[in-house]
């Protein structure tokens, strides 16, 4: 399949890894404020490792794509990606992270290292298919997770930040360039569903499981 609703085809057809993505107890702890403060500042450093390399992943489709809008588009969310690294390191002088020499856990690695390799080797389309899940269920995640976010909420500034109207335009982007130049085959539906996996992972070894 090829349309204007393809973003929403993969998000429906996954719908079981976004519910448990919500329902991981990291997410919901942290939902909650009783997220251990150790657990977040680990979750923190691991996620500034893996938005550096979704950063390279978005030059690299910048670089291999020729359509006027799209590049637009990969340019303006390039951009948003260091918006986020921003807050990132606001969190990392506050918890004493050093950002530049994070290694990264066997979860962090294998997501980052599949995104990499999939935007060296496959097509713009693909990347762009596993490049979407995660931006979709941040934007997704913020917005369940606003209404228990108080003033005195010690992760307050992470939920308003995904749950901010520019993120949510800037995940709306993505799926745009996904509708563009995606398809409804199978490598975009593995790369898609891989993607959510590996989201998942990402929360478990926040967790240290």
């Amino acid at each position: 399949m090829r349309g204007r609703m393809l973003h929403d085809v993969l998000w429906r057809s996954n719908s079981d890894l976004v519910q448990s993505c919500l329902a991981h107890p990291f997410v919901q702890a942290l939902g909650e404020g009783t997220l251990k403060a150790d657990l977040f500042r680990d979750y923190i450093a691991q996620d500034a490792f893996f938005l550096g390399a979704f950063a390279k992943v978005y030059e690299l489709a910048l670089a291999r794509s020729s359509d006027p809008e799209i590049i637009a588009c990969f340019s303006e969310l390039t951009g948003g990606v260091q918006e986020e690294l921003k807050l990132h390191r606001v969190y990392a002088a506050e918890l004493g992270i050093d950002v530049e020499h994070v290694a990264p856990n066997p979860a962090c690695r294998t997501y980052t290292e599949f995104l990499v390799q999939t935007a060296q080797r496959s097509s713009l389309a693909e990347t762009v298919a596993a490049l979407a899940p995660c931006m979709s269920l941040y934007a997704f995640l913020g917005r369940e997770l606003v209404p228990r976010s108080g003033p005195q909420h010690p992760y307050r500034r992470w939920i308003e930040t995904y749950s901010s109207g520019e993120f949510a335009r800037l995940a709306n982007r993505l799926e745009s360039v996904l509708n563009r130049v995606g398809n409804d085959g199978r490598e975009a539906r593995g790369a898609y569903r891989y993607a959510l996996e590996c989201e998942l992972a990402f929360f478990s070894a926040s967790l240290g499981h």
